[in-house]
């Protein structure tokens, strides 16, 4: 979901490998280990959660989260918990990263110290407050002054303990004296709209005789200040939770009588003496987060024609495509948007064919064709991957789950037996678990996808001309990644593919280790098959496979996912699960006096139908087809007074459904819409609001059938498997180009050298290849000309943003660190431009 700007849409997204944490401090019983869990936090608001890694004080994570985040955040915070024997859990401590500080550990594995975690370290949300100083003659005719506070709102509260009542204390202080006041308590709400005014005597005359007494004389006013604090109120004896404060001088009343802001809540200074951070041990994280700052279409035609012309210019090293790959650090950064962007437009097959066909011909021995990590290699990893997904899920995620289930131990290097367990039992399991995978693998070509059945043809075709004496090389062309890169990969780390929700257990680790080892050989095809294994222990298991069904059954998959009549036969698509998961929904009140409450139900969408039941595995209580899903569209808050609730509209009534956090209302809301695109009678307006107590919220209109208020949000493209914004991926195509700029005025100096001297290469252009120097001059030159457009475009929308930004407003409220890092910046650059 972008967030729009004028003229601009801006996406974020994060991608997190949680790796281990060490040195966690022990448990204060006899045990000392201590089973713990990771969680990922935007702000406060729980994503993502690891599994639990008990009996460590050093565990080991290892798992991998995406998302597109939704909203605007201030840290991306980790939380350590600890689950304890009456499955009670309490924080070991946390690692909160600001968003302005996550570019300095973009993709590098960071150790960080974890902190403690107390109430005035868990603050966020914002103020909306207005100050307003005026004269008051008195009846003997001397002047006071007097200050009106007014706080009208505050948004993005913490929800503390799965409730947020919260109220505000407006204190006027100074080096003589405090005077505070408070706002009524507003219940179940993080945004509360409080609109209150509270007025302070700020200097009296010094006739004034109460005891509180003191002399405008002796207090001056720019020695005063506001504080606001936000408190939730609490039932609990131990009194109400602090959410956060601001000060704000007098002073800023100094050139004018009123000024009114938005302000960033920020922790309580206590002066409290901290522990000392090594106290609580340290957690590894690798983080990556983008935000991507998208024109619209018509500003990347001219770059986004260039690449997409790629695979018809001659030769193909000299498209703009290519380049991108050569000038990258890393292959499978150009690979990324690259592969959507084609993929997107349809050319993904046609520069695939060209740049395999360019590498076939570099490549001189049959045994290595496509084994390095080559432009290709990672431009049809990322193909598979998103064209792919859903059929490794519906070939292997039965037999995986179901290995992940039993828990049989299938451990056959003999050094690594446990007590108690026999070898032939372990070597039999195993056999049988490899046995099946085979089986629903080669059984599995006819629902492979259209396009990567069109890549591996081009594949055959390639490596059978170049290496004619060859026979077994247009099988290994294909099996390098279908086995190697696809299926093999996808059985040893099943949660990088979605396939289980978490690492597995160590000892599922080595059944699964074993299975993919032994897959990988299998379609190789490789002449010696025993010799292929290091350990003796494996060559003695893989006797059990050395039969010829093995390698036709392997060869006769192959021929059937590379053959170029090859298509997906619609008549016998299987219904494919998209997603599931717990949420809570809203009874529908389908009896006349039923109960409409909110109950916890198993959701499950496949490309068929939208189903929720009790328990996972019991049967529905409710399946809405989908051509019967009108529209999906997010809920407003103040309905219910819930977060992250959305609503499936139907023909005779809406379900509303709550998800667990932002990013899952999201992921939710764009498969459904996604999965119902196409349905002939979706709305085009909706009711933003609910229905309750005769009329909707939103319009006030009475009949629960009156037409919706609002219009319904832009659609998305109906492909279920591919959601790709093509204008994005040119956006991040630019910002590599801009990124790698030396590198490509190096490589137009490489072009202009060669062809004036085709003589030994010189040291620093023998990296690129260049097989035409004077089409890759031609196509750099297009390349840096229409990378140099977008960045002025990008330059003149940063000067007008700045031009126009106020510090203090609702979107940069005072506080933001990271504006603030901008404002100074913006201001260097037009120092420097003057």
């Amino acid at each position: 979901m972008a967030v729009e700007e004028e003229g601009l849409r801006v996406f974020q997204s994060v991608r997190i490998k949680i790796g281990e944490a060490k040195n966690l401090p022990s448990y204060p019983g006899p045990n000392k280990m201590r089973d713990c869990y990771c969680t990922v936090n935007l702000d406060q608001e729980e994503v993502f959660r690891t599994k639990i890694v008990e009996k460590s004080l050093c565990p080991f994570y290892g798992e991998d989260f995406y998302c597109e985040i939704p909203r605007s955040f201030r840290h991306l915070s980790f939380y350590i918990f600890d689950r304890d024997v009456f499955r009670r859990d309490s924080i070991i401590g946390k690692v909160a990263i600001q968003k302005e500080d996550l570019q300095s550990y973009h993709n590098r594995d960071t150790w960080f110290q974890l902190q403690h975690v107390d109430a005035d370290s868990e603050v966020q949300g914002k103020v909306h407050l207005e100050l307003r100083l005026s004269e008051v003659i008195t009846d003997t005719g001397v002047v006071c002054h007097k200050l009106a506070a007014r706080i009208f709102e505050c948004q993005g509260l913490p929800i503390v303990n799965g409730q947020c009542d919260p109220y505000a204390t407006v204190t006027l202080a100074g080096p003589f004296r405090s005077e505070a006041k408070k706002t009524k308590v507003k219940k179940k709400t993080n945004n509360p709209h409080f609109d209150e005014v509270f007025y302070f005597e700020v200097t009296r005359p010094c006739s004034y005789s109460k005891k509180s007494h003191f002399d405008f004389e002796e207090e001056d006013v720019d020695k005063l200040e506001i504080r606001v604090d936000l408190w939730n109120a609490s039932n609990l004896k131990f009194g109400d939770e602090f959410l956060g404060e601001l000060r704000i001088p007098l002073k800023v009343l100094r050139h004018s009588s009123s000024y009114e802001a938005w302000y960033f809540l920020q922790p309580r200074d206590n002066g409290s003496k901290s522990l000392k951070p090594d106290d609580l041990g340290s957690l590894r994280l690798n983080v990556v987060y983008t935000e991507d700052h998208v024109f619209s279409s018509e500003y990347y035609s001219p770059l986004r024609d260039l690449l997409l012309k790629s695979a018809d210019v001659e030769p193909v090293s000299a498209s703009a495509a290519h380049i991108l790959g050569e000038v990258c650090r890393d292959k499978q950064e150009a690979a990324i948007p690259l592969v959507r962007l084609l993929l997107h437009y349809g050319r993904v097959v046609p520069f695939i064919s060209a740049i395999a066909s360019a590498e076939v011909k570099r490549t001189q021995d049959p045994n290595t064709i496509f084994r390095g990590n080559s432009l290709t290699s990672k431009c049809i990893d990322e193909t598979m991957k998103l064209a792919g997904m859903h059929y490794l899920h519906v070939t292997l995620k039965p037999t995986i789950e179901e290995i992940c289930q039993s828990h049989k131990s299938c451990e056959i290097d003999p050094v690594k037996l446990k007590d108690g367990e026999n070898l032939e039992n372990n070597m039999e399991s195993l056999r049988q678990y490899v046995d099946r995978i085979f089986t629903v693998i080669t059984k599995s070509g006819v629902s492979c996808p259209t396009v990567m059945c069109d890549i591996f043809f081009s594949l055959r075709e390639a490596a059978a001309k170049r290496f004619q004496d060859d026979l077994d090389v247009r099988y290994t062309a294909v099996s390098s990644f279908i086995f190697l890169r696809f299926f093999a990969p996808a059985i040893l780390s099943p949660n990088l593919f979605q396939l289980t929700p978490h690492h597995t257990d160590p000892q599922t680790s080595r059944t699964l280790t074993l299975i993919s080892k032994t897959i990988q050989t299998l379609g190789s095809l490789s002449k010696s098959k025993s010799a292929s294994f290091k350990e003796s222990y494996m060559a003695t298991f893989y006797e059990f496979f050395n039969e010829q069904k093995y390698a036709d059954a392997v060869k006769n998959f192959l021929d059937l996912i590379s053959s170029s009549g090859r298509r997906d036969p619609k008549s016998i698509e299987q219904p494919i699960l998209l997603k599931e998961g717990f949420m809570i929904k809203r009874a529908q009140g389908r009896k006349r006096f039923g109960m409409k409450n909110f109950k916890k139900r198993w959701f499950r969408l496949t490309n068929h139908e939208f189903t929720y039941q009790k328990s996972k595995g019991d049967q529905p209580l409710c399946s809405i087809p989908i051509e019967n899903i009108l529209a999906v569209e997010r809920l407003e808050e103040e309905s219910f007074r819930m977060k992250n609730m959305f609503q499936v509209i139907q023909p005779e009534r809406a379900l509303y459904i709550q998800a667990n956090n932002c990013v899952e209302a999201k992921d939710w809301i764009d498969i459904l819409t996604k999965v119902s695109q196409c349905n002939q009678k979706r709305l085009t307006v909706y009711h933003p609001s609910a229905y309750l107590n005769g009329h909707w919220l939103c319009c006030r209109a009475s009949s629960d059938t009156a037409a919706g208020c609002t219009p319904c949000t832009g659609g998305l493209p109906a492909n279920i498997q591919l959601d790709i914004d093509g204008d994005r991926e040119t956006e991040r195509i630019y910002s590599l180009f801009n990124l790698y700029m030396g590198k490509l005025e190096k490589m137009q100096e490489a072009c202009g050298s060669k062809s004036v001297y085709d003589g030994p290469e010189q040291e620093e252009y023998s990296t690129f290849i260049i097989d035409d120097p004077q089409e890759t001059y031609k196509t750099l030159k297009q390349v840096i000309a229409g990378v140099g457009t977008l960045e002025q475009e990008h330059a003149q929308y940063r000067r007008d943003k700045f031009k126009k930004t106020r510090y203090g407003s609702q979107e940069h409220p005072i506080g933001d660190k990271s504006f603030q890092n901008y404002i100074r910046q913006q201001s260097e650059i037009s120092t420097h431009s003057i």
